[in-house]
């Protein structure tokens, strides 16, 4: 019988877990499937270890793994694809902005022979104009750079079957931007869309800070057109600068007009100046991921794997 696991990174949810744990249970036991439920802490803070450790206590199909510290949520994402076991894996969040009961779609979905059952998040309930015009903006700005096509409002939230994730570990850059990975892994694949609901508790972990950065790592690890762009912004202002030299140097010798130009030349420099610093961090950017990778540190460090003393060959249930 077909195998499935639940993949869920947590940080400081300890407010939210008891009920999307019930949550998820409610409706995978009627299905016909044997399941695992995966938490993955990522350093919380809170009593959130305190809790998934009673929960793997008191039902053998949940399993926790507890890391080093804080990695962020592609990384603790990565972590719980390296050790899911089941014959399809469905990652989500466990702030019940995923929601449970579209569970039995994505596998049925999965049943009738896609190996990736994606969802498209439409809106989400009480977001502010300004994340959902700056994520449309990302969208746009990302499909546009790159070859590769990332759906619009796409989310965390997928099936893979087994050989898909099979295929997404031998991936191991560490800027990780798993809806880059997915969209270009291949496979066949399908869209599920959904509304998101509000929070069941506490306060989103995703800050204005952490958006940015996951743009950035969206972009660069996706995309050479940054470069490509300074490039040409640079061979474009030499042109220029070609064309107002050689229109100093004829006013100089063929005129006698004085030609102060003070002003014009310190607005110059400090345009040319400002691009060639923009353009040094567009490089440093990329050098600073080279940097990153070439040091093959480990992706994420476990400090402890929390499961029931019952569980026999991390498949409880089958």
């Amino acid at each position: 019988m077909k195998f499935i696991s639940i993949v869920v990174p947590v940080f400081n949810e300890q407010d939210n877990i008891d009920n999307f744990y019930q949550e998820i249970c409610k409706y995978m036991e009627p299905l016909a499937y044997p399941f695992e439920l995966l938490f993955v802490d990522d350093g919380s803070r809170d009593a959130t270890p305190a809790i998934l450790d009673r929960l793997t206590q008191q039902d053998s199909r949940v399993r926790a793994l507890i890391l080093a510290r804080n990695f962020g949520h592609q990384v603790a994402l990565t972590c719980g694809l390296d050790h899911a076991h089941g014959d399809a894996v469905i990652t989500m969040d466990g702030d019940m902005q995923h929601p449970p009961e579209m569970l039995p779609l994505l596998l049925e979905k999965w049943q009738q022979g896609f190996e990736v059952v994606q969802t498209i998040r439409l809106t989400t309930e009480g977001v502010s104009r300004f994340k959902r015009m700056t994520s449309a903006l990302f969208y746009k700005l990302i499909n546009a750079m790159s070859n590769v096509h990332i759906s619009e409002g796409g989310s965390d939230f997928r099936l893979l079957d087994k050989k898909v994730v099979e295929s997404f570990r031998r991936f191991k850059e560490r800027a990780r931007f798993i809806r880059g990975i997915i969209g270009a892994i291949g496979y066949k694949q399908t869209y599920v869309e959904f509304v998101a609901p509000r929070r069941f508790a506490g306060k989103s972990k995703f800050s204005l800070k952490k958006m940015l950065h996951f743009a950035l790592d969206g972009i660069t690890a996706y995309s050479k057109m940054p470069l490509r762009f300074a490039f040409y912004i640079g061979l474009l202002l030499g042109l220029i600068s070609f064309g107002l030299t050689a229109n100093v140097l004829y006013t100089k010798i063929f005129t006698n007009e004085a030609v102060p130009g003070w002003a014009t030349i310190a607005a110059s420099i400090s345009f040319l100046g400002g691009l060639q610093l923009v353009g040094l961090g567009v490089i440093g950017e990329y050098v600073g991921r080279i940097f990153e990778e070439v040091k093959q540190r480990p992706l994420y460090l476990i400090r402890e794997e929390l499961k029931n003393s019952r569980t026999e060959n991390g498949k409880t249930g089958e």
